[in-house]
């Protein structure tokens, strides 16, 4: 770097100082609370090798980091793409701001970075991986992940092995390349534990006799509360599949390296193990980024966008910009996190402020499910929770407040007419978050002004039924002024600490959301060749944004039995959702695991199969052809496959009994 390329950065970083300051200020006067973010400027090249190492500036040495480098610089270079930041998970967290980017796009990406920073903090799923007991868990200041430090050392092993004369550089990449393509085979539910710890805390399997012998009833007892049928599911189940999600901690424990000269297993080498153990750990550190993808993205553009637009961070002179900015975020095509996310955070935040408003509307003398409509007036309702002009209009206001109201923060008010701030371009200093509440209150904003007008009767009634009975109001304007404003604010709160995008999706992606947003679910229609809508349900368009997250994604996959046939084999499983796997894709992973178990692997799984006569028969007669559902073993002993049909009995405790993804309808089936 020359010395006028780091003056140029240091004088970008000193320009930002004030904003990042203020930045940090608001967010916690939100209510939000971030790691420390230290920001970093960089060029254009150093933000692509960034985002190819993953918001990191150290990885280990393999090809991958160079793939994904050209792959992003091409698509900024012919696609038009646009770097605005990148931020890691870490305590601090750092953020990394490129320094071609005009002013509205780094306030935009600070306020961003600070939501980011408070999410990483406070979202349990992130917690389970430094909070798994293991003292080996690179900690930061404030007991979060230090990230960075550990995947530096990572990178330092790795290249000590590299340089190794006695280690083949080759077989390095292979090996990682082996375990890279399984990081999703991780239990991402559970803490992350070292390997040594995850073995020594594996559940023995109980033994129901000898748990009955030691509670020492009697006989007669026994037979009463335990009947044969009991015993009989106890003896099914102790013959059951082991079904362990980390296939990777059962590889370290189990496995062996197949070695080719031999042609035999042998035992893993220091440097094998060592570099599993190392890539398991780090697929467990960003297994909560891939679980809150949605909630994350939704989060920082929530709280980015309340802090730019609805407080001013935003410039007069930079408010186009910034739309421009948001435009091009919000309008990627395909299925968009920040979209998805942004109408999902406003939605959990509209629905809590309804409810509270409901509520109190309920507890007037008069006023039931039956009399609603008639008794109150919501327009009068919306007026009444309009924020107090001297909250809505802080400058033109400021003689006027009151120091001694809880809204009013006085430190801030007294700087205010102090001149020590402008209030024009510093509202929030002169509140609270009690007056933040009341000024960025949901409902009154003209996007949402219907969204209380669509309440239903069944709201109603399911408010009503579970309403006790306290706090009557005689009228519906006291009803109003003691509505809970802050009742929305302190729900995204709830959820941002104990969600993940499964969970989120299952309990918000509610009939009135998918109506609203206009969503659909689509199938690929054999008989046309591409894809058609085929539903505008909420359970149909649910199940197939679910499918998007579960398990990342990605199929479901547990190591059924150790030891199969008795021959030392590997049997994983699929957990069938109706979903088949990519057959080919599939293969190529069992050569990898191959390669880890040193013996041979299989997998059981389904298949949709479906030949070309039945497609042609199907689209003669206007309808799709039916696959039919085979259950398989797929064997690879390190030279050759091999498939063997099993009978449904075998495969069919894998499938799932209640959730179904194909959302064709009747008439397309229909001969």
């Amino acid at each position: 770097m020359t010395d006028t390329t780091r003056f140029a950065k240091r004088r970008i970083a000193d320009d930002l100082e004030p904003h990042v300051r203020a930045a940090g200020q608001l967010a916690r006067k939100l209510g939000l609370d971030p790691y420390p973010v230290n920001y970093w400027i960089v060029d254009h090249d150093e933000m692509n090798e960034l985002i190819a190492y993953e918001g990191f500036q150290e990885r280990y040495p393999h090809w991958r980091w160079g793939m994904n480098y050209d792959r992003q610089r091409k698509q900024r270079q012919f696609l038009g793409g646009k770097a605005f930041e990148i931020v890691n998970n870490d305590d601090p967290s750092h953020a990394f701001l490129q320094e071609s980017n005009a002013l509205a796009d780094q306030k935009a990406v600070i306020t961003h970075v600070e939501a980011h920073a408070d999410f990483f903090r406070n979202n349990e799923w992130f917690r389970l991986f430094v909070d798994g007991g293991d003292d080996a868990t690179p900690r930061g200041e404030r007991g979060g992940p230090d990230a960075a430090a550990m995947l530096a050392r990572h990178a330092e092993t790795v290249r000590e092995y590299v340089a190794d004369p006695d280690i083949d550089r080759e077989a390095v990449e292979a090996w990682i390349d082996h375990v890279a393509c399984l990081d999703g085979c991780i239990d991402q539910h559970r803490p992350f534990r070292p390997t040594d710890a995850w073995e020594r805390e594996a559940p023995e399997p109980e033994d129901p006799d000898e748990t009955l012998a030691e509670l020492d009833i009697s006989e007669e007892v026994r037979d009463e509360v335990f009947d044969d049928a009991w015993f009989e599911a106890r003896e099914a189940s102790d013959e059951g599949p082991l079904a362990e999600k980390d296939l990777l901690a059962y590889l370290a424990v189990h496995g062996r390296a197949y070695d080719e000269e031999s042609g035999k297993a042998v035992a893993y080498e220091e440097w094998q193990r060592e570099l599993l153990e190392l890539l398991r750990r780090e697929a467990y550190y960003f297994a909560p980024q891939r679980m809150t993808k949605v909630m994350n993205e939704g989060w920082a553009a929530y709280w980015e966008s309340l802090m730019m637009t609805g407080e001013n961070f935003a410039a007069d002179e930079e408010f186009v910009a910034y739309a421009d900015h948001m435009a091009r975020v919000l309008g990627s095509p395909g299925l968009n996190p920040y979209a998805l996310g942004l109408e999902l955070w406003t939605y959990v935040e509209n629905r809590a402020n309804r409810e509270a408003v409901l509520e109190a509307l309920l507890r007037v003398d008069g006023v039931t499910p039956e009399t609603f409509r008639d008794r109150v007036d919501l327009d009068a309702v919306l007026a009444g929770l309009e924020p107090d002009p001297e909250l809505a209009d802080v400058p033109g206001h400021l003689d006027a407040l009151d120091p001694d109201d809880p809204r009013v923060d006085a430190d801030g008010l007294a700087a205010a007419r102090a001149g020590e701030f402008d209030p024009e371009r510093y509202p929030w200093r002169v509140l609270t978050r009690a007056g933040l509440v009341e000024r960025h209150y949901s409902l009154v904003q003209p996007a949402n002004r219907g969204f209380l007008k669509r309440a239903g009767r069944d709201d109603l009634d399911r408010i009503s039924r579970y309403l006790f009975e306290t706090d009557r109001y005689a009228t519906v304007e006291e009803a109003v002024a003691a509505v809970d404003r802050g009742a929305g604010w302190d729900r995204l709160f709830e959820v941002r600490e104990s969600h993940n995008d499964v969970t989120f999706l299952d309990e918000f992606l509610t009939p009135e959301f998918v109506a609203a947003g206009g969503y659909f679910a689509y199938e690929y229609s054999e008989r046309h060749g591409d894809y058609r809508a085929t539903a505008t349900d909420a359970a149909a368009v649910k199940r197939k944004l679910l499918l998007r997250f579960t398990n990342f994604g990605k199929p479901t996959v547990t190591v059924h039995d150790g030891n199969f046939g008795n021959r030392n084999e590997l049997l994983l499983a699929h957990h069938y959702n109706g979903v088949a796997l990519d057959v080919p894709r599939a293969k190529r992973v069992l050569e990898r695991v191959f390669r880890l178990w040193g013996r041979p692997v299989q997998l059981l799984t389904v298949v949709k199969e479906v030949d070309d006569h039945d497609v042609e028969v199907a689209r003669r007669r206007g309808r799709e052809p039916e696959p039919e559902e085979v259950g398989v073993r797929f064997r690879y002993d390190g030279e050759r496959f091999e498939r063997t049909e099993v009978p449904r009995s075998e495969w069919a405790p894998l499938a799932s009994p209640t959730v179904g993804y194909d959302t064709t309808p009747d008439e397309w089936r229909r001969r």
